[in-house]
Order: structure tokens, then sequence, then C-alpha cells
């Protein structure tokens, strides 16, 4: 071998070795590279449906929602939210909201966002519509209830009031305070 050859493969050889050293301090280390986030292991459903039961195990409420998603804390995130007693319990009221919460052991889901229950009734003047911008429902004992301004209409009259406990069951709406009305014969 001429020298010009051996000086030719010393240099390639050096250059190979300084290639894979500089490489090799660029790898990071494992506890850096996550492949996915394993802080929050939750769900998410589009379109769903869940079922609520009573006591005896029967079909109570259905909760539909556009979307359901599980938060850190367990709590779920609903949005597009339509909620319906079943026919046996007697309870034709249905509640719609933009948004609502439900937590983790706690019976009562918080609607906000043009929170809205109305009772079709059996005429058009029998309907009556609730109209609020938060709610809290207990949907097992038909009880909703607001501390903020709320506006019902029923026929061709409307009342305002600030604060409401309604017990959908019994068809008793309890206004709290500034009721304010307007009510045509």
């Amino acid at each position: 071998m001429s020298p010009r050859t051996i000086t030719f493969i010393i240099l390639l050889s050096a250059g190979a070795i300084g290639s894979w050293y500089l490489a090799r301090s660029f790898i990071p280390d494992d506890a850096a590279v996550k492949p996915y986030d394993s802080a929050h292991h939750g769900y998410y459903l589009n379109q769903a449906r869940i079922l609520g039961t009573g006591e005896d195990g029967n079909l109570l409420y259905e909760v539909q929602a556009e979307r359901a998603e599980q938060q850190e804390d367990k709590s779920i995130e609903f949005s597009g939210v339509r909620i319906r007693y079943s026919p046996n319990s007697d309870v034709p009221w249905v509640v719609n909201a933009d948004a609502a919460t439900l937590r983790d052991g706690i019976p009562t889901m918080t609607l906000r966002g043009h929170v809205q229950i109305i009772n079709a009734g059996n005429s058009a003047q029998d309907v009556t519509e609730i109209r609020t911008q938060f709610l809290e429902l207990d949907a097992r004992n038909f009880i909703a209830e607001t501390n903020k301004r709320v506006q019902i209409r029923f026929g061709s009259r409307s009342v305002t009031a600030t604060g409401m406990l309604a017990s959908l069951h019994d068809d008793r709406i309890e206004l709290k305070s500034n009721v304010r009305g307007k009510i045509v014969p």
C-alpha cells in the first residue's frame, strides 16, 4: 500500500468515528421521550347517549350530547346537551343546554349557557318554557334550581325572576325574588 492510501484510510476512519460520536451525543434520554401524554387517561364520546336509571333499575332519563369528555378530576364535560325523561316516569319536561358538567359522586348536573326547559303540554297554549343561563338539575329527584335570572313563558304570558326551584315531577315552580310578569287574559 502506498502512503497516500494509508493516509486516506486513516482520515476516513477518523471522520467515521467523529460522526458516530457527534450523533451519539444528540440522542435524548428515554425519560425525555414520551409517545403520548400519560397524565390524563380520560375518555371522550361523540354523539353520546347516557341512560340514567331509577332505584328500581328501570330507565328514568336519557342524556344526549354532541360530545362528552372525562376531565382529569373525573368529572364529565358535555356539550350540546338534551335530557329527556322516560315516558314511564310521567315527566313531560325536556332540558336543553349548551354545556353541562357531571361531577364524580355528586348527583346534580350543572347546566350552562342557553339552558331551556320545555313542557310541550297538550296544545300550543299549554307549552311552558323556562330559560336561564345556569341551572343545577337533580335528574333522579326531578329538581331544577338556579339563583340566576330566569324567564318563564306559558302560553302568551311571561314572568321573569331571580332564582327558581322547580319540581318537574309535580309541575311546580317556585320563584325566589324580583318576580315580574306580563299576564294577558
